[in-house]
Formats: structure tokens, C-alpha cells, sequence
């Protein structure tokens, strides 16, 4: 059984920084294209960032610059590290699993897996 569960959200000031874990069990998500998203009530769930199996990484462009997605394969855990922090990227943020290694889209119909999300509030 797949299982993603997300940790790290919180409440920070506009250019904090938070990191975000994803602890996965059931696959190696080394294997596979990880990813996170990220949604606001009333808005489409969108995509933040991805890295595939082969390491390639791939951002929203709101968060170029600013995010970064890793994951330790040892751990088998998927983070996001975001810095620069603002109030645009409130939100709640959901790590995604995919079947495909080389899956280039951070679109949400290609993610089989999920996590329940943890909440990240950016405001003074």
C-alpha cells in the first residue's frame, strides 16, 4: 500500500523559509517522477515542482527562483524547500507520486498517489 505523508507546514512572516518533508512508503520514490502541489480553497490544485527518477527537476515559474525540490533515497523521503516566502504561497501543499520515472508534466492527472497536505500561511 502507497502511502505519502506530508510534515514541515506552518505559519511565516513574507520572506521566511519553510522545508517540507513527504515520507513515503509502499514505493521508492527514487523510481519514480515525485512532486508537489499546491491548493487554495475555491482554486484548481496546481503544480510546484516535480524531479523525476534521473534527478531532472522542473518548477511553476511563480516559484523559480525560490523553491527547491529534493528527496533523500536512503530516507526515501521527498522535500521542498522553500525560501522567500509570500503571502501568494499560501496554501496547502500536497506531495504526488507517479507511476512514469520520466514524467515531465506537473499536471494533476498524471499523479496516481497523493498525501493529505500540510498548510502553508504566509502573512505578517
Amino acid at each position: 500500500q502507497v502511502q505519502l505523508v506530508e510534515s514541515g507546514g506552518g505559519s511565516v512572516q513574507p520572506g521566511g523559509s519553510l522545508r517540507l518533508s513527504c515520507a513515503v512508503s509502499g514505493l521508492r520514490a527514487e523510481s519514480y517522477t515525485m512532486a508537489w502541489f499546491r491548493q487554495v480553497p475555491g482554486k484548481e490544485r496546481e503544480g510546484v515542482a516535480l524531479i523525476t527518477a534521473n534527478g531532472f527537476t522542473r518548477y511553476a515559474e511563480s516559484v523559480k527562483g525560490r523553491f527547491t525540490i529534493s528527496r533523500d533515497n536512503a530516507e526515501n523521503t521527498l522535500f521542498l524547500n522553500m525560501n522567500t516566502l509570500k503571502p501568494e504561497d499560501t496554501a496547502m501543499y500536497y506531495c504526488a507520486a507517479s507511476m512514469l520515472s520520466s514524467l515531465y508534466l506537473l499536471t494533476r492527472n498524471n499523479y496516481n498517489y497523493w498525501g493529505q497536505g500540510t498548510q502553508v500561511t504566509v502573512s505578517t
